[in-house]
């Protein structure tokens, strides 16, 4: 009896582990996608709706950002990080007579220089250029700009909480001179936190101050996503709203909505 007893506790901690470390697996990669400099293989699609947009407030918009981030080992104590922003943009009556317009938007390029290993404090970072190329496929999709500057990232990770600033300035240097210059900051503060079921709950800001017109745009988002299994493709889906706290008169008021599809690549 006691020999059956051992095998029935031994095969059950065998079928046990396995789900154990997957569960550890999961969480490990939904810590990773809180790290905007983490070295993680992933393509986030990003889907963000709001209204209530331009003077009259019956201005719509649809944006399906397509996100790939993809880690380059440098050597062993730096990465580069590249982090790219395709917008698909549908919008309708963003102002009185503008109509609908679809297509692409203007792309934004990030390269972050990161150590690999976190500082004797614990701070994770990240530093480079960003750059803004005028890929819009409409005259009102684009700002027909040419813009670089820098860009910076520092977080710090403790048990399941993330806590950081993203940031970058971009400045127009090229372009169409018909066109208004570019000078805007992004601030971009997030607080997150990750069970140990692969389920993140993330508090952020996605504030932009457009320098040349002294306007700013605060949106408070919260957003909830999970890391699972689809087939053999790890992903993480999610789904948020946010409130328009601050936006000029031609820009989004009110509530909107994030909806997210992440494929991850571990290596």
């Amino acid at each position: 009896m006691n020999g059956t007893r051992a095998i029935a506790i031994v095969a059950a901690a065998m079928a046990w582990q396995p789900m154990a470390t997957a569960g550890e697996y999961e969480q490990n990669l939904a810590r990773q996608l809180t790290n905007p400099v983490a070295a993680l293989i992933s393509v986030p699609l990003q889907l963000n709706y709001n209204s209530d947009i331009g003077p009259a407030d019956d201005g719509r918009q649809s944006l399906l950002n397509i996100q790939p981030v993809i880690p380059f080992s440098l050597n062993d104590d730096w990465n580069l990080i590249s982090r790219t922003i395709l917008p698909i943009v549908d919008q309708q009556d963003i102002f009185p007579g503008a109509g609908s317009q679809t297509g692409l938007g203007d792309t934004v390029q990030s390269l972050f220089f990161s150590p690999v290993a976190p500082t004797a404090g614990g701070w994770i970072w990240g530093a480079g250029p960003v750059f803004l190329l005028p890929t819009g496929t409409n005259r009102l999709l684009t700002t027909d700009k040419w813009g670089v500057g820098p860009t910076a990232v520092a977080l710090r990770q403790e048990g399941p909480w993330t806590s950081g600033l993203l940031g970058n300035h971009i400045w127009s240097f090229a372009g169409d001179s018909d066109r208004r210059d570019i000078s805007t900051t992004f601030l971009q503060p997030f607080l997150s936190y990750t069970t140990p079921t692969a389920w993140t709950y993330t508090l952020q800001s996605e504030s932009t101050y457009d320098w040349e017109a002294s306007d700013w745009q605060v949106p408070i988002r919260g957003v909830v996503t999970k890391v699972t299994r689809i087939g053999d493709q790890m992903v993480s889906l999610g789904g948020g709203v946010n409130y328009w706290l601050e936006s000029p008169d031609s820009g989004p008021e009110g509530w909107g909505f994030r909806f997210t599809l992440t494929l991850l690549f571990p290596r």
